[in-house]
């Protein structure tokens, strides 16, 4: 009976991974396609049937398509704006997240309760009031717009995740740190942020995703081709030349590249933080 308990789940556990890796070679395959039309010589995008290996292959199409824009100043930007809110959203994220984990005041739970709350307004309904708001303020064309809220308060979102974690921290770390003299403010920078590795590299990953990918944000306050990030120039490549999509592709993977690099880079943070913070659900 053993034997054949050990023979099913063995078969059970064959069958899962052969479902998973099916899954996943289904989500590669525009990826693939994308990395497949960026070699293409333009004409031989939309062939069919799909010829998957180009002929020839096109290895001038990422020159041509970094410098037919000034991809260079969209680079700049988007790195910009990204790293500025990453870094705005870690600091006061964590520092809010501590606040509803660590300190014990009125109504903090009322206010964590209306700050998650937050996060079931769609964007839609905020984004008139905003625009109204910072034309007002004659932060149109700038990148005020997108980055200064990242340093008031951050993302909901974020400080759930601080929450979560710092709760699962010991208050006996608290207790020794004020026994040694310390304040709020150094038991949060001392203590809690060399702890809270795996969070802090969760945010990062998902802030940088999503700034990186931004496409609503710059398009409603940029204007200028100077201010454009990457992702209003992707938009550009369909404007400038509808059949250049060779070049739009080869620019998407270039783009591509960062995200993919950092998440190899942080993914046992990201799996740590993810589990540790409650998004498992365990």
């Amino acid at each position: 009976m053993k034997h054949k308990g050990r023979r099913s789940r063995g078969k059970l556990k064959i069958l899962a991974h052969l479902v998973l890796a099916i899954f996943g070679i289904t989500m590669l395959l525009p990826f693939a396609w994308s990395i497949s039309t960026s070699l293409k010589p333009t004409g031989q995008e939309f062939v069919f049937p799909p010829q998957w290996i180009p002929s020839p292959v096109m290895w001038g199409n990422y020159r041509k398509a970094l410098t037919v824009l000034p991809f260079g100043t969209f680079l700049k930007n988007t790195i910009f704006i990204t790293f500025t809110c990453m870094s705005g959203s870690i600091l006061t994220a964590s520092l809010a997240g501590f606040a509803f984990a660590r300190l014990r005041f009125p109504g903090r739970d009322i206010l964590f309760v209306l700050c998650l709350s937050t996060m079931m307004l769609p964007y839609a309904v905020t984004m008139v009031p905003q625009f109204i708001l910072f034309r007002y303020l004659g932060w149109i064309d700038t990148f005020l717009p997108l980055t200064v809220p990242a340093w008031l308060g951050g993302n909901a979102f974020f400080i759930f995740l601080c929450r979560q974690f710092f709760m699962t921290i010991p208050y006996e770390f608290d207790d020794a740190a004020r026994i040694d003299g310390a304040n709020e403010w150094q038991m949060w920078f001392r203590v809690m942020l060399p702890l809270s590795q795996p969070v802090v590299a969760t945010m990062a990953i998902f802030s940088f995703v999503n700034h990186w990918n931004d496409f609503m944000g710059p398009l409603i306050y940029l204007h200028s081709m100077e201010r454009r990030t990457v992702a209003i120039g992707l938009r550009t490549y369909i404007d400038m030349d509808s059949s250049a999509w060779n070049y739009l592709m080869a620019a998407a993977v270039a783009t591509t590249i960062p995200v993919l690099v950092l998440f190899f880079c942080a993914q046992k943070y990201f799996i740590r933080g993810v589990v540790m913070s409650g998004l498992a659900g365990r």
